[in-house]
């Protein structure tokens, strides 16, 4: 009877076991990562009364089992069900990591190592990587000193994410850039005079921007374009030599030589022109009196234009001059008589029919005086020519300086109007180009054709295309692809000092994208930097912008620059028997003999077939309905153990009363 009660006693402690395992499942049914635990029962021992014997040939008897009275249960063991995945929970927080597979996180307090599948982390603020709950680091591998792209998989460290040299990206200069699209040869931009500017932006080893402005023009040669270097602008729009105070942007920078192009064509004499073999290179045109007084408009009073009667100009007949002339300092010194007194900044007006002066009675400047301008000109007439070809132009008009009123002298001046006037090459035979760079000789016959040469300077390079195809040809010479900008080392200022240009790096620029196809008149080449891989294209100082976590662990910072630069891994453990850990609370486990040591490196999370995903958490594994059943069948073998207890007491009590 004692020990059918004590039995009992061993059946109500084990089932008491069981209860705490069940109730601490339940409890943990929201704790992230928490693996459920199960108990095992097994019996405690046994008394033998009999031992078996065997069976007995001789006699014919068989034998007999042993005779034995077990003494309760025990707990043989209590399993937790690490194996098994918990559901997820999504957090969109970009720290919260769930492990897909077998391995776990590796984290540190400093002193011990610790291994969890909570992946709830944060950054601290020393930057490093860490559990929520309790502030313990997260352990990786750094990346590779010798190779930033790769890791070194060595002793698990610290993950520190977000140190202060972590927080920027250096800048880096430009090296390399394209120029790419179509170059229409009926494009005005490329055939005036200015030519085409394309921009291409670039930076410096500091991070500082600038603009490289590309002047393309038409050489005259169908298919050739000279590509030089206009300019460099700052950030702040300004250009380069001026910010730097230096004269010139050749100083600074260089880009190709100076290259001539000759053609040779034969051009006949224009209209108007005649040509006298007797006196080489002396030419002759025939004006019209319209031309005549536009040249003496030109001349003398800028602004005004002069009509006269069926268009006809004729002796005596009347010209009307209209328009908006400002006095210049020989009109009002010469035509209207007016001397500048220095001494009193006013003038000395002089009258001309009776001989005597006075001053202007005004402070105005003479530079403001300068300033004075015609509101109206329709006053001014003009009659003539004559028979000797002389027009005669009265001037007679009242003005105001400074409020007062001044009236001039009716003037009378006579000016012939020359019909043949002396011309040179370049306006006989129609050259209308003849600006910047460009220059002729001419191979003149006594007809008058000549052998036309145009040669055309302009500093840069000279950029090729087929004029069959309209494809690139070359830059700087058929053949070649790309040319170099190139940047002095340093140059002297205006005043002396030397200026440092370090800090720039030469920039090869690929020019094989261009085309010379038909758009209409409108050319959409432009410039990049970078080459067509996005390689040397410098950047700017990058602030970092955001951190990503990829399946296999690693961990990248982006930043607005738009470069991104590898942080470091998130190490994982595996155990070839997990369930043999040991559980420290805080979601954590030690590694135990049972389990198998953990190497101090770790693997990565891949290796096995497991992957890591971010903005989820891996909740407990807990099945609460197969908890609930467990509670039942452990009350009911608690209750059942109980009776036990209960009737050997009744028994013991029988027993006691035999003796009354």
């Amino acid at each position: 009877m004692m020990r059918s009660m004590y039995s009992g006693v061993a059946g109500l402690k084990t089932h008491q076991t069981k209860m705490d395992v069940i109730g601490n499942n339940i409890a943990n049914v929201n704790t992230v990562a928490y693996k459920s635990q199960s108990v095992t029962f097994s019996e405690l021992m046994y008394q033998t009364t009999q031992a078996a014997s065997g069976a007995n040939a001789a006699t014919g008897r068989a034998g007999i089992n042993a005779r034995q009275i077990g003494l309760g249960v025990k707990t043989g063991a209590i399993n937790t069900a690490i194996s098994t995945q918990g559901a997820s929970q999504t957090t969109n927080n970009p720290f919260d990591i769930r492990i897909t597979g077998s391995n776990f996180f590796v984290v540190s307090d400093g002193s011990n190592t610790y291994f969890t599948r909570d992946g709830s982390f944060y950054v601290d603020g020393l930057g490093n990587l860490a559990m929520t709950s309790n502030g313990y680091n997260v352990m990786g591998w750094q990346v590779d000193p010798t190779d930033p792209n790769n890791i070194k998989q060595d002793t698990v460290s610290p993950l520190r994410i977000m140190s202060a040299e972590n927080m920027t990206y250096p800048p880096e200069s430009t090296t390399k850039a394209k120029v790419a699209g179509i170059l229409d040869k009926h494009d005005t931009n490329v055939t005036s005079s200015s030519g085409k500017n394309i921009n291409m932006l670039f930076y410096d080893n500091l991070g500082y921007s600038y603009t490289a402005r590309l002047n393309i023009k038409d050489t005259g040669v169908e298919g050739q374009y000279t590509v030089s270097l206009a300019d460099i602008l700052d950030s702040e729009n300004q250009s380069l030599t001026k910010a730097l105070g230096i004269a010139d942007i050749s100083d600074i920078a260089s880009f190709g030589s100076t290259q001539s192009q000759t053609t040779t064509e034969l051009r006949g004499l224009a209209s108007g022109y005649t040509y006298d073999p007797t006196a080489p290179a002396s030419f002759n045109h025939v004006t019209s009196p319209a031309e005549a007084l536009s040249d003496y408009k030109t001349d003398k009073m800028p602004g005004v234009s002069y009509s006269w009667p069926d268009g006809q100009l004729t002796a005596g007949a009347t010209v009307t001059a209209q328009g908006s002339a400002t006095l210049t300092k020989a009109t009002l010194q010469t035509d209207y008589q007016l001397v500048y007194q220095p001494d009193t900044s006013n003038y000395y007006y002089l009258d001309s029919a009776t001989g005597t002066g006075s001053y202007i009675p005004d402070d105005i400047t003479f530079e403001t005086f300068l300033g004075t301008s015609y509101p109206n000109a329709k006053n001014f007439t003009v009659t003539g020519p004559d028979a000797e070809g002389n027009v005669q132009i009265a001037f007679d008009q009242d003005f105001t300086v400074g409020g007062q009123d001044i009236t001039i002298d009716s003037q009378t001046f006579s000016e012939k109007l020359d019909a043949t006037v002396n011309a040179n090459a370049i306006a006989a035979y129609g050259i209308t180009d003849a600006g910047d760079g460009v220059s002729y000789s001419f191979d003149i016959a006594p007809d008058g054709k000549a052998q036309v040469t145009r040669i055309a300077a302009g500093a840069g390079n000279v950029l090729y295309f087929d004029t069959d195809t309209g494809k690139f040809l070359g830059i700087g010479g058929q053949g070649t692809t790309a040319v170099t900008l190139d940047f002095a080392a340093q140059a002297t200022a205006t005043n002396g000092n030397p200026v440092s240009l370090q800090n720039f790096s030469d920039i090869s620029i690929d020019f094989s994208g261009t085309t010379m196809y038909n758009n209409s008149g409108t050319s959409t080449i432009t410039a990049s930097n970078g080459d067509t891989n996005n390689v040397g294209t410098g950047r700017k100082l990058g602030e970092m912008s955001g951190v990503t976590i990829q399946n296999d662990g690693r961990i990248y910072a982006s930043y607005d620059n738009g470069m991104s630069r590898l942080l470091g891994q998130i190490a994982t453990a595996e155990f070839a028997n997990a369930s043999g850990l040991a559980k420290e609370g805080d979601n954590l486990y030690t590694s135990t003999q049972n389990s198998g040591e953990f190497d101090g490196i770790g693997v990565e999370v891949t290796s096995g077939g497991g992957y890591m995903t971010t903005g989820v958490l891996e909740m407990s594994n807990v099945d609460l309905s197969a908890e609930f059943t467990d509670m039942i069948t452990t009350q009911r073998g608690f209750q059942a153990n109980s009776r036990i207890i209960t009737v050997s007491d009744t028994l013991l009590e029988e027993l006691v009363n035999l003796k009354r």
